[in-house]
């Protein structure tokens, strides 16, 4: 499961080692100047689209790693019944963040006010 720190200028998003190993995946620092908008998804499962690569999927429990589709590659951490938060980032390693998190809509409104 990935932590998310907000800072006055940087969402930092920190994997476990399980998650990173799985995944294939490392820790993100993230200016909010490249996050170009915020949403709350509440079923995170199925809004990870596109082809895995690489990465690891649980089907109906997990997913983690990097999820490609026309044009857009996602950093995927998400799992069943926990909502997420989608970040659209520009002139980042990647398109968008998919990020499950307990409070996601209470995070997504302290980054919409800081974006």
């Amino acid at each position: 499961m990935s932590t998310i720190h907000l800072s006055d200028d940087t969402l930092t998003v920190r994997l476990a080692p399980l998650t990173r190993l799985a995944g294939l995946l490392r820790d993100q620092r993230i200016p909010l100047t490249a996050v170009t908008s915020v949403e709350v998804v509440q079923d995170g499962l199925t809004a990870a689209r596109g082809l895995r690569a690489p990465g690891l999927a649980l089907p109906g429990r997990r997913k983690v790693g990097t999820w490609r589709g026309r044009g857009t590659r996602r950093m995927v951490d998400v799992r069943r019944g926990q909502p997420a938060l989608r970040l659209q980032l520009r002139g980042q390693r990647y398109d968008e963040l998919l990020l499950g998190h307990d409070d996601a809509s209470a995070l997504a409104r302290r980054l919409s006010v800081r974006a």
